[in-house]
């Protein structure tokens, strides 16, 4: 009976909040890239810690935040709630950072880049807090939608969090090191952008088929990615060989 109530729901929603919370992780890494080395860990965690505080906060307004439901207006037969406006800004958010990411590691160089005000930690904090706030509005409602004892909330929020904040690292170094990921990375949250946008409209794209395309296209990219660094290795076992062979006649005029 506790299995039941209390260890499958739990763990559960847990599954379900790390795999929403696969979005956080992939902008927060992409954002702590334009600051300075040493300052990424600190921005990762206040980052990861944000979206913690705004979960647990809305946790405990839970029925204000059911009432973010309640119908404000109806365009073209489609009922807009206040959670429609939220998701609709949000998802507009995505499309202009994914889009304006991609244009500025495909259009531009670096040197050309300028550096903008806006890459200062605290800006770059407070756009971590807005798509948090978009994030944890929809995961919220799916945890109350999923349980209905409020402490297993809590800690499978928390639980989450946890693990997010271990895997932020390694997923930001690996996008750091390999352009076509953070490129895939970018196109995935722009892929989010569109999904939150048609939710909002009343057409719901099942989560499973979003997650389902990015992890094919990221199988893809690692084939790829594999295949291309054994040609490297190859190449340089050749040109070693190659130095090695050329070294012989040398060695025999001298001689």
């Amino acid at each position: 009976m506790i299995f039941v109530d209390i260890i499958a729901p739990l763990l559960s929603l847990i599954l379900i909040e790390i795999i929403l919370g696969i979005d956080n992780i992939i902008f927060i890494s992409i954002l702590s890239q334009k600051l300075p080395e040493k300052n990424r860990k600190k921005f990762r965690l206040i980052g990861i810690s944000l979206a913690m505080i705004t979960r647990l906060g809305l946790l405990s307004l839970v029925s204000w935040i059911m009432h973010l439901e309640f119908i404000l207006f109806t365009v073209f037969k489609i009922e807009i709630s206040i959670k429609d406006l939220i998701l609709i800004a949000g998802g507009l958010f995505l499309l202009y950072k994914g889009t304006k990411e991609i244009y500025d590691r495909t259009e531009t160089r670096e040197d050309d880049t300028p550096k903008s005000k806006r890459n200062t930690f605290g800006f770059l904090l407070l756009e971590v807090l807005i798509l948090d706030l978009v994030f944890s509005i929809d995961s919220i409602i799916t945890a109350v939608g999923m349980v209905e004892i409020l402490w297993i909330m809590y800690v499978a929020v928390a639980v989450s969090v946890g693990i997010m904040l271990v895997a932020s690292g390694p997923i930001s170094r690996f996008i750091l090191k390999h352009l076509s990921f953070k490129i895939l990375a970018l196109c995935f949250l722009i892929l989010i952008g569109v999904s939150l946008i048609a939710e909002a409209l009343d057409f719901k794209i099942p989560k499973g088929y979003l997650y389902f395309s990015m992890a094919f296209s990221f199988l893809v990219d690692l084939i790829q990615l594999k295949r291309s660094q054994r040609k490297e290795r190859k190449m340089k076992e050749r040109e070693k060989i190659s130095t090695q062979i050329e070294g012989f006649p040398r060695a025999n005029k001298i001689v």
